[in-house]
C-alpha cells in the first residue's frame, strides 16, 4: 500500500475535495496508449479510404513540379513562384489529414480523465530535477509496468509486422511490374493496411493501460488518516472551535430566553422537573407562544424569575411535559393543546382582574395521547 513522504500509510480513499484540488493542478488519469491506438487507427482508416487518391495526387504534383520549362529554371522569380505553388498544393493536400489527427489527439486524451486546462502543469517544478527522486522513479512499480508495456508493445508490433509482410510479399513484388500511377495507389493501400494491423495490436496494450492508469491515479490520490482529518478541519472547521461556538450560541439563546420570562403570563410546571413560560395577547396573537422552557436547573431558574416578577405558576404535570416535548421557544403551542392552555389562561386573567381569589388545580388537565410527553 502507498505511503506518503512521512512514511504514513495511505489507507483512505481520496475525498472529492482531494480529487478536485488534484484536477486543478492537472493531476488526472491519462492513458497515452489509448491515445496512440486511436490516433493510429483513425490515421490508418483515413489512409485506407483516401490514401490511394492522395498518392495519385502527390504523383501528379511531382510530375508537374519536374515538368518545367527551361525559362522557369533560369528565372528566379518564376522558379520561386513554382516552388511556393507546389508547397501550397502539398499543404492543402495533407491539411485535412493533419487537422483530423489533431482533433483525434485531443479527443483521445479526454476520453480518460476528461477535458482539463491547467496553467499549473506548465509551471516549472524544480523537484523533478532532484536526482534521488529520479532514481526512485526509475525503480518504482510504475517504471516496471511501463517497461513491461514497452516490451509487450515491441513483441506485438514485431509479430504483426512479420505476419503482415509475409502475407503481402506477392503484392509488394508486383508493385515493380505495374505502371507508376496504379503502383503508387497500391503502395498507399498496403501502407494503410499495415497501419490498420499495427493499430489493432495496440488495442491489447490500451486494454491493459487504461485500467492500470485509473488504478494508479486512485492509488496516488489516496490519503492518510491524518490527511483526512486535516481536510475535515479545513472544510468543516475545527470540531473543538465549532463546539465552543455552539455552546456560546446556546448560552446566548438561554440568556435571551430568560430575559423574556418576566413578560410571561403564566408558568406551567410539572412542578419540579419541567417549566414552560407562556404568553398570550389577544390583540396581537392568534395563539399562545412559548417564551422559555427548561428542565431541572433551568426549570428552577424560570420559576425563580417568575416568583420575583409575581407571575402565576400553575402546576399541571401532563400539560407541562406535553408543552416541553412538542413546542419550540418563540413558536405557538401545538393546536392540540389550545383548549387545555386556554382554560389555564382564562383563570389566570380572571385572577389578575380579581374576579377570582385563587387558581383552581389543573392536575387533571386532559392532554391528547398522540402528543409526546416523555423522552
Amino acid at each position: 500500500m502507498a505511503e506518503n513522504a512521512d512514511g504514513q500509510e495511505k489507507s483512505e480513499e481520496p475525498t472529492s475535495k482531494k480529487l478536485e484540488d488534484a484536477r486543478k493542478k492537472g493531476q488526472v488519469a491519462r492513458s497515452k496508449e489509448l491515445a496512440t491506438m486511436l490516433i493510429m487507427m483513425i490515421a490508418s482508416l483515413w489512409l485506407l479510404w483516401l490514401g490511394p487518391q492522395m498518392m495519385v495526387d502527390f504523383e501528379r504534383m511531382m510530375i508537374m513540379g519536374f515538368s518545367i520549362e527551361r525559362d522557369h529554371a533560369f528565372d528566379m522569380k518564376r522558379a520561386a513562384d513554382l516552388i511556393f505553388a507546389q508547397f501550397e498544393a502539398a499543404l492543402w493536400l495533407i491539411f485535412p489529414f493533419v487537422m483530423g489527427m489533431m482533433v483525434m489527439a485531443i479527443v483521445a486524451n479526454i476520453l480518460v480523465g476528461g477535458w482539463l486546462f491547467s496553467t499549473e502543469v506548465m509551471a516549472p517544478k524544480f523537484s523533478k530535477l532532484n536526482p534521488i527522486a529520479g532514481i526512485k522513479r526509475m525503480f518504482s512499480l510504475h517504471a516496471l509496468v511501463e517497461l513491461i508495456k514497452a516490451l509487450l508493445k515491441f513483441f506485438l508490433m514485431s509479430v504483426l509486422a512479420v505476419l503482415f509482410i509475409y502475407s503481402t510479399l506477392r503484392e509488394v513484388y508486383h508493385l515493380g511490374l505495374i505502371e507508376v500511377e496504379p503502383g503508387l495507389a497500391s503502395a498507399g493501400e498496403i501502407l494503410a493496411m499495415a497501419l490498420v494491423v499495427m493499430s489493432l495490436g495496440l488495442i491489447v496494450i490500451a486494454l491493459i493501460d487504461v485500467p492500470y492508469m485509473l488504478w494508479k491515479h486512485n492509488e496516488d490520490m489516496k490519503m492518510t488518516l491524518q490527511e483526512v482529518k486535516d481536510e475535515f478541519k479545513q472544510t468543516e472547521g475545527n470540531p473543538e472551535i465549532k463546539g465552543r461556538i455552539r455552546r456560546m450560541q446556546q448560552e446566548m439563546a438561554m440568556r435571551r430566553m430568560m430575559q423574556d420570562v418576566p413578560t410571561a403570563d403564566v408558568i406551567i410546571t410539572n412542578p419540579e422537573h419541567y417549566a414552560v413560560a407562556l404568553k398570550y395577547d389577544g390583540d396581537k396573537m392568534n395563539a399562545p407562544i412559548v417564551l422559555a422552557m427548561g428542565v431541572d436547573f433551568m426549570a428552577a431558574q424560570i420559576r425563580a424569575i417568575a416568583t420575583q416578577n409575581k407571575i402565576e405558576i400553575v402546576r399541571s404535570p401532563a400539560l407541562a411535559r406535553a408543552l416541553y416535548y412538542n413546542s419550540e421557544v418563540g413558536q405557538v403551542i401545538p393546536r392540540q393543546l389550545f383548549m387545555a392552555v386556554a382554560q389555564i389562561l382564562a383563570m389566570v386573567f380572571q385572577l389578575k382582574e380579581r374576579k377570582i381569589t385563587q387558581l383552581p388545580t389543573f392536575d387533571d388537565v386532559v392532554v391528547p395521547a398522540d402528543l409526546k410527553q416523555s423522552p
